[in-house]
């Protein structure tokens, strides 16, 4: 079994989530801290979108900011999501590639993502790996509805995966924020987003608590890494990293514009 770093679930903005997750990547590459699953929540809520996206064109803007809900642009590809801060528990892998001993994207995805698979067998599900097209990042499906969903980044040889696993749905809320272009209404959108979104709670156990979900995604990770898991905390390397990251992921030049001027 090789030694992994835990880092137990953590509560921030938008803004200080992608900060740590950049942190520990950067700390990692400099082999200061081991390889890493990291687990958090979104206070408040949240829009991320990926790298290359336009946030005018994937968020309601306005409602974002009439109800409190951050709007981050994340390191990673991918497309935009809504983070509900009572509906889901997200994760990040940050793991060198010589750990992995694979290369490739997806094989890399299938790999992280076969540990979120474990851990909702254990809860009682039939996952499976969807590898998604050339626009589309893999997924993970539940009687063929999305249930999670991760984006990656490479860094000088270290992979930083982060994604969502859906404990709850509230579709009105999700698409109150989240713009689907052919949409004229929320009210358009739900059907479609029925047939294609679940959660742990819709399609696993109405009552599955946060605690067992976690259990069961740490167990599951370790299993699918041979990882042994030592429950740790940020370095302050790490810390003062993010603090430092911090101001380019709240600043309108990141989000809106992909660049940062700022001495980060």
């Amino acid at each position: 079994m090789k030694n992994w770093r835990l880092l137990g679930l953590g509560v921030h903005d938008a803004f200080m989530n992608m900060a740590v997750d950049e942190a520990i990547l950067e700390a990692r590459i400099l082999n200061k801290v081991p390889n890493t699953l990291r687990f958090y929540r979104w206070l408040p809520s949240a829009v991320s979108i990926g790298y290359a996206q336009d946030p005018a064109k994937e968020a309601h803007l306005e409602a974002c900011k009439a109800h409190g809900v951050d709007v981050v642009r994340r390191p990673t590809g991918g497309g935009s999501v809504y983070h509900d801060s009572e509906g889901e528990i997200t994760y990040s892998v940050t793991v060198d590639e010589k750990t992995l001993g694979i290369f490739d994207p997806l094989l890399i995805y299938n790999k992280l993502c076969s540990g979120i698979i474990k851990a909702l067998g254990k809860l009682g599900a039939q996952a499976n790996f969807d590898k998604g097209t050339p626009t589309r990042c893999p997924n993970i499906l539940i009687t063929d509805k999305k249930v999670s969903g991760s984006a990656q980044l490479r860094r000088r040889g270290v992979i930083l995966q982060h994604g969502t696993i859906l404990m709850d749905l509230d579709f009105q809320k999700m698409f109150t924020f989240l713009k689907v272009p052919w949409a004229q209404s929320t009210e358009q959108v739900i059907p479609v987003a029925r047939r294609k979104l679940t959660s742990v709670r819709l399609a696993v156990n109405p009552k599955a608590s946060m605690d067992n979900i976690l259990k069961a995604l740490t167990q599951g990770f370790s299993e699918a890494l041979g990882a042994e898991f030592t429950k740790g905390s940020l370095t302050s390397f790490e810390t003062e990293t993010a603090k430092r990251l911090y101001q380019k992921y709240r600043s309108d030049e990141w989000n809106f514009h992909r660049r940062f001027d700022g001495d980060i």
